[in-house]
């Protein structure tokens, strides 16, 4: 057993080796990867990919509840939330399809082919979204959206495998940081461009085609970015090596690597073969890496409550103040989520690499995730308050409210990359979508519903209105929390105590 278990420790190490003295493609990168110093360009390339598949996320949240009473479907107004959760789902449930087989197309042709189809659906379907005329049409076009967008999981492989080691941190940040500023950034344009009749009439007549379709302005921005980000994307480098030669000439050898290694260990000189036992083996146990899957277990759960109160934020932000809400404009959201954008920005790139380091990406996530709880149970205490001072202290909430979000994600994006070696990081992370997107459709689905509900109980003994709202978000968290303990979460063989 003990050298048993001596092999299975020592034999990643080997392969690693292995893999960069035999491939000459990797060879050279990792001398190009020494020479460079502070990878700003890697930086910049995977901050503008993932926040143009963030922004048509949540870019309809501020002008949602108004789209879906202008579709007339719903009854009455407290039965708008309910339509809204399911145009909101659409695209999760779009994603959990095939992001699996999105992250085995990028382990197999890689990472670059996805990340162009991924933007370039952006750019068609997120149009038409906007000029959506009826509620099945919105539903469909997001559902189409989440199935052809496939490249989130695609790009956290890359940026593990374009950063080094020491930049690894700040190049997982780079997409937490790049999605939540995207989950912020998209709802502000939401909120500033959509009714543009409406709010500059100068600019807008009702008769032109922005007063026709009063939801196709912002639809159309965020695809203008798009294609800019398409077209730039053309020139980002390829991460993935196949290894052909090396899997083809090493073949012969398997077999023989197997008995050996039955007799008593593995030689230094069996190199080739002792990376084609990786790639033979471990695809068929990716399923049963209990550091991959408790990690995208907690992920699945912070996911649900971080879909659920980008919803409800909205909602409530722009519901009226006799049914517990702020009673907004999707201006003022627009505003608001503008601001925690820039708060955001900054905490990841000056803070959080620091935190990581001195902490560890589980400590920074459980930290992040008991201070959340506090913070909302003061928000439906918000709604009592109006003027300058609702004005800084929802605007401080918001802010410190998705800095936390972001950091727990980052965390977690750690752990699940380190679990897995380069050839698996796509199906992995694919796998990771998968379920992760199943737990964020049902998100907005159960957050618009719980929302409906809650404004129907404003006279209730026990958490009447909206404070049922949050202490539902509440008690999902505790449990994501309660999930970063062991023996729940397990990790990467290697890490160091201050990860603990």
């Amino acid at each position: 057993m003990a050298s048993a278990a001596a092999e299975e420790e020592y034999t990643v190490p080997l392969l690693k080796k292995q893999y960069y003295e035999n491939c000459p493609g990797c060879k050279v990168d990792e001398q190009k990867e020494l020479k460079r110093g502070w990878p700003i360009r890697e930086f910049l390339s995977i901050w503008t990919v993932v926040l143009c598949t963030a922004l048509p996320i949540s870019s309809l949240f501020p002008y949602l509840y108004f789209m879906i009473r202008d579709f007339n479907v719903a009854e009455k107004e407290e039965d708008i939330g309910y339509y809204a959760g399911y145009v909101g789902s659409s695209f999760m449930f779009g994603r959990a399809l095939t992001s699996v087989l999105w992250g085995m197309v990028a382990d197999r042709y890689g990472r670059k082919p996805v990340i162009l189809f991924g933007t370039s659906s952006v750019v068609i379907l997120n149009t038409i979204f906007g000029l959506s005329v009826n509620f099945w049409m919105a539903v469909i076009t997001r559902f189409l959206l989440g199935c052809l967008n496939g490249l989130l999981g695609p790009i956290k492989a890359y940026a593990t495998e374009i950063f080094r080691h020491e930049h690894q941190a700040l190049g997982l940040s780079t997409i937490t940081t790049a999605w939540g500023i995207g989950l912020i950034i998209g709802p502000a344009l939401g909120g500033f461009l959509a009714q543009p009749a409406d709010k500059y009439p100068t600019l807008f007549s009702k008769d032109s085609l922005f007063g026709r379709f009063p939801y196709f302005l912002p639809s159309l921005a965020i695809s203008i970015i798009a294609v800019g980000v398409t077209i730039a994307s053309f020139w980002l480098p390829e991460t993935l090596h196949n290894h052909n030669e090396k899997r083809a000439a090493s073949e012969d050898s398997y077999d023989a690597l197997e008995t050996a290694s039955g007799d008593g260990g593995l030689k230094e000189d069996d190199g080739n073969t002792v990376a084609i036992i990786k790639q033979k083996k471990q695809p068929a146990s990716l399923l049963r890496n209990w550091p991959l899957m408790s990690s995208i277990m907690v992920y699945c759960i912070f996911s649900l409550h971080d879909m659920a109160y980008t919803e409800i934020f909205s909602l409530w932000a722009v519901s009226p103040r006799k049914l517990g809400g702020l009673g907004y404009s999707t201006q003022n959201v627009g505003e608001i989520l503008a601001v925690s954008g820039f708060g955001l920005l900054v905490f990841q790139l000056a803070l959080y690499p620091y935190a990581e380091r001195l902490l560890g990406p589980v400590m920074v996530s459980r930290l992040a995730g008991l201070l959340s709880i506090p913070l909302l149970a003061s928000y439906p205490f918000l709604s009592k308050l109006s003027g300058f001072s609702l004005g800084v202290l929802i605007n401080c909430a918001s802010v410190l409210k998705n800095l936390l979000s972001v950091s727990i994600v980052t965390g977690l994006f750690m752990l699940q990359n380190n679990a897995v070696e380069q050839h698996q990081r796509g199906a992995a992370n694919g796998i990771a979508m998968t379920a992760m997107s199943l737990f964020k459709a049902a998100g907005p689905a159960g957050g618009g519903s719980l929302f409906s509900w809650a404004e129907t109980r404003q006279d209730a003994a026990f958490l009447p209105g909206n404070q049922m709202v949050f202490f539902v978000l509440n008690l999902v968290l505790a449990i994501g929390v309660v999930f970063t303990f062991k023996p729940f979460l397990a990790q990467p063989r290697g890490r160091t105590a201050a990860t603990q």
